[in-house]
Order: C-alpha cells, then sequence, then structure tokens
C-alpha cells in the first residue's frame, strides 16, 4: 500500500513538473515577439534579346558570380550588322540629298532678293528719267514762248532730248516689270526648294530612325550583365539558334534578399511596413540578420470557407515579406530562416 502512494506521490509530481512546464512554455510563446518561419529569395532578373540568331560564345557557366557589365553570352550578328551598314548608307544619301536641297533654297533666295533689287533699282532710274523728261518738256515749253530771236535748234534740242527721256523712262519700266516677273519666278522656284528642302530632312529623320534601330539591334547582340549576381541558370548551349525574347540567362542576385513569412489573424495588428525584423538562418544559427517589413498582404490565405467562430478566425493567415541585408553573401536562395519581430508581443 506504501508504495502504491509512492508511486501515486511521484506521478503526481511528475505530471504537475510537465503541467508547469508546459504553462511556462506556453507562457514564453506568448510574451515572445511575433514571427514564423521563411524561405530565402533573392532577386531574379531573366536576359533575354530582341533577336534571334544563333550562340557564338557563352563564357560564363552556372554559379558563377559575374559584376555589372560583364559578358554573358554573344550571339551572332551577321544580319543586323548588314542591316546596319545599308541603314548607314541610306542616312548618308538622305544627308547629302537634303544638303543639296538646302543650297538650292539658299540660290533661289539669292535670286529672289537680286531680282527684287534690280525691279526697285529700274523704277528708282524710271522715276528719275521720267522728272527729267518732264523738266525738259517744261524746258521746250519756256524757249517755245520766247521772242524769235531764240534758235530753233535749241527748242529741237530740248524736245528732242525729252522725248529721249520719255523713251527711256519706257524703258526702265519695263526693265523693272521684267524684274518683278524674275522676282516672283524666284519666289516660286524658291517655295518649290524649301518642299524639296522638308521633304529631304524629312527621309533624313527617317534614315537616322532607321540607322537607330539598326544599332538596338545590334547592341542585343550581347547580353551583359546589368547588376553584380550570380548566373542561376544558363538555358541555352553555344551554337544552338534562340527565338527572339527566349530567356538566354537568369541571374540571381543576393546583395538584398527577402523572405516571406505568415502571421495568424490575431496577430496581424502588431506589424506594419516599415517595421525592424530579425533573421536567424539555420545554417547560421548563432548570427542574426537585420530585416525589414515591406509589405503587409492585405488579404488572407489559408482562409476557411466559414468563418464563424474565434477559432476559425484564428486560422486565418497573412503574408508578410521582409528584406534582409545579406551580409557577405551567407544567405542563399533556399534557405530556411526563422523571421521575428521585435517589440510585438503575442
Amino acid at each position: 500500500m506504501r508504495r502504491i502512494v509512492i508511486v501515486l506521490v511521484v506521478f503526481v509530481l511528475v505530471l504537475g513538473g510537465l503541467i508547469g512546464y508546459r504553462l511556462r512554455s506556453q507562457a514564453r510563446a506568448l510574451a515572445a515577439p511575433a514571427g514564423g518561419s521563411g524561405e530565402i529569395e533573392g532577386t531574379i532578373v531573366e536576359l533575354s534579346s530582341r533577336v534571334g540568331a544563333r550562340i557564338v560564345e557563352q563564357p560564363v557557366r552556372e554559379g558563377q558570380a559575374v559584376k555589372a557589365g560583364g559578358l554573358l553570352l554573344r550571339l551572332d550578328c551577321a544580319d543586323p550588322a548588314a542591316a546596319l551598314a545599308e541603314a548607314e548608307a541610306r542616312l548618308a544619301a538622305a544627308q547629302a540629298q537634303a544638303a543639296a536641297a538646302m543650297a538650292q533654297v539658299k540660290a533661289s533666295e539669292r535670286s529672289r532678293v537680286a531680282a527684287g533689287a534690280a525691279e526697285e533699282a529700274a523704277r528708282a532710274q524710271a522715276q528719275a528719267l521720267a522728272a527729267q523728261a518732264e523738266a525738259a518738256e517744261r524746258q521746250a515749253q519756256r524757249l517755245a514762248n520766247l521772242p524769235a530771236d531764240v534758235a530753233a535748234s535749241s527748242i529741237d534740242l530740248t524736245q528732242a532730248s525729252a522725248a529721249q527721256l520719255t523713251h527711256q523712262t519706257a524703258a526702265a519700266k519695263a526693265q523693272a516689270t521684267a524684274s518683278a516677273e524674275q522676282a516672283r519666278a524666284a519666289a516660286v522656284n524658291t517655295g518649290a526648294a524649301a518642299s524639296q528642302a522638308r521633304a529631304a530632312l524629312a527621309q533624313v529623320r527617317a534614315g537616322e530612325a532607321a540607322v537607330a534601330r539598326a544599332r538596338l539591334l545590334v547592341g542585343e547582340c550581347e547580353l551583359r550583365a546589368p547588376r553584380d549576381a550570380e548566373i542561376q541558370t544558363l538555358p541555352h548551349e553555344a551554337g544552338e539558334l534562340v527565338a527572339p525574347g527566349a530567356v538566354l540567362v537568369r541571374l540571381v542576385d543576393l546583395s538584398e534578399v527577402k523572405a516571406t513569412f505568415y502571421l495568424p489573424n490575431a496577430e496581424i495588428g502588431a506589424v506594419k511596413p516599415g517595421a525592424r525584423a530579425e533573421v536567424v538562418a539555420d545554417a547560421w544559427p548563432g548570427e542574426v540578420f537585420e530585416g525589414t517589413v515591406r509589405t503587409v498582404s492585405l488579404e488572407a490565405e489559408f482562409t476557411p470557407r466559414n468563418i464563424q467562430t474565434r477559432t476559425d478566425r484564428d486560422r486565418l493567415v497573412y503574408p508578410i515579406e521582409v528584406v534582409v541585408t545579406n551580409r557577405d553573401g551567407k544567405l542563399r536562395a533556399g534557405m530556411p530562416v526563422q523571421v521575428s519581430l521585435p517589440g510585438t508581443g503575442r
């Protein structure tokens, strides 16, 4: 009987200890910061080309670290290079035509200005000759009204001079009219030359656009790293013919990584974007990595159909994305981590 009592006492003590330990563990868990487990993800960059061609060089390998600007892959550029040479030749021809058209515009403008100046000079000369002719006519009339002893030859000479000046005036007016016609013709030629020049300049702009596009395609024949990263995947081998837009290189940038974990509905109010986070990786158990909450999802996941009870509501979880500074590149894609949010007791 005594043994039974002793066994019962020991059993009660052990059971009480286990219950106490469980209660203390639950209390510590409730007092601990909110958090959860996640997996490290890097920034994936997929590179492709606008041109379809054969791979002629691939000097890198999967898993290799590359620097920004480093050559990753080179395609056969024979066709794009020929298209560029043709576009440059067409552009040179268009520029020559535009230069000739602009020269024609300037020549036509000079002809118009010269004809206008000649017209003005002829009209001025006609006005001067007309004034001289009028003066000669008045002189002849004055001489005719004088006494008879005035020599008839002087009167005849004056009248002849007036007639000659009248003829010269008519000739000057005719020259002015001809110069005006030349000026109008030169203006028409100037307009036509200006239209040709505008068309030639439009051809130059089209040629420049064609050259720019051809150079862009030639530039697509070399793939270079846009940032410091590691090569995750090389889907093709040298010698393969690839289509435009096909993924040729997949990079992963581990300088700044992220981890996504889930918080239950009861704890979602304790976290906001920008909050501080601490991340511990299984591979580096003694080291804490600093992080920052980037996003808090607006929609729950793993939602049950009917949310009627508190238990059902507690089953709702929200994805939380944390950005982690990857010191020395220790965190690798796929590593399991534990994320906690200091200052957010449960």
